[in-house]
């Protein structure tokens, strides 16, 4: 199809490999319009047709609508107007479609009920401002507030995770998931399990015991103490290398060990080290190896792109049974 010649419309589905039929409906709705007719009434067609053609195709491959595309070609509307906003409702487009299939993922994997992926589909979908809310209400329940009184960030939200220990208000940010405006298909993942365990009563009520543990051992520190260290972050500091040595938790060399840690906590409440304060310490630690906290800690990382927590089961697990050995019943 070269300089001024017109050419048949069969000429042109053979140059552009559309058939007979597209080509005469782009034609009717003035998308490519024929250059003339012959005698006969038959249609003919310039040679800038065969660009119009490739260029609406391509079009029609991204998903623009024939009206947009008509515009474009007629120059209507610049290209690059009509490109930028059809890539801004691709992006929307994409995001529904990666929360959509994160559910779906998480669906099959966990084998969930209709009444379960409609749940997590909700969650997929919750703005900023209800994920926030979400999330509040679960830190408001287990905290009380930023306005309680100070806890403990390690034993709350565990050693070397997110910011350091300071007020309720800094524990309470530690603890919170902050969802990047484009996440990765595992922070959406994270965020949903997180969602549902944040809405689960039983762990929130664990929590909260655990809160209120560490506030009753703080009221109850002798006058004048200096701030020490948390119980959890004592025993990982100090049965953690026993442990890592192959130490027994049954054996007389586990015993240093054990008298280290409950020499620490009656020295932080100003009490004896005798059974109750052991059974007291014992409870404490049991409350801070829940492994859905532990779970909790492990999605916040994800989401937040920290670095993943270390896991305390194994030294709470090899220190319980190193104290309960050496404490009556």
């Amino acid at each position: 199809m070269d300089g001024d010649a017109l050419h048949p419309i069969g000429e042109l589905a053979r140059r552009t490999g559309l058939t007979v039929k597209t080509i005469r409906f782009y034609s009717d709705r003035g998308i490519v319009p024929p250059a003339g007719r012959t005698p006969a009434g038959y249609r003919l067609y310039g040679s800038d047709a065969v660009a119009r053609l490739d260029l609406v195709r391509t079009l029609r491959e991204l998903g623009l609508d024939l009206a947009t595309i008509r515009k474009v070609v007629v120059r209507e509307l610049p290209l690059s107007d009509v490109a930028a906003a059809h890539a801004e409702a691709l992006a929307v487009r994409i995001r529904v479609l990666r929360l959509r299939h994160v559910v779906l993922t998480a669906v099959a994997r966990r084998g969930s009920t209709p009444e379960e992926m409609e749940h997590m589909h909700k969650l997929a979908g919750l703005s900023e401002d209800e994920r926030r809310r979400l999330v509040g209400d679960f830190l408001d329940a287990v905290f009380g507030g930023p306005d309680a009184a100070p806890a403990s960030a390690g034993e709350i939200a565990g050693p070397a995770v997110g910011p350091t220990a300071g007020p309720m208000a800094g524990v309470m940010r530690s603890m919170t998931p902050e969802l990047p405006d484009d996440p990765a298909d595992e922070q959406l993942d994270a965020w949903l399990e997180l969602a549902e365990l944040s809405r689960d009563p039983d762990f929130r009520a664990a929590v909260r015991r655990l809160m209120e543990d560490d506030a009753a051992d703080r009221a109850g520190a002798r006058a004048g103490a200096v701030p020490r260290r948390d119980p959890v972050a004592v025993v990982r500091d100090t049965a953690g290398p026993a442990m890592t040595a192959g130490i027994d938790p049954d054996s007389p060399r586990a015993d240093p060990v054990v008298a280290s840690v409950t020499a620490h906590y009656a020295d932080l409440l100003g009490r004896r080290d005798d059974t109750a304060l052991r059974h007291r310490l014992l409870a404490r630690l049991t409350a801070a190896g829940d492994p859905r906290r532990e779970r909790y800690l492990q999605l916040l990382a994800v989401i937040n792109g920290w670095q993943a927590p270390e896991s305390l089961t194994p030294v709470l697990d090899w220190f319980g049974r190193a104290l309960r050995a050496r404490t009556p019943v």
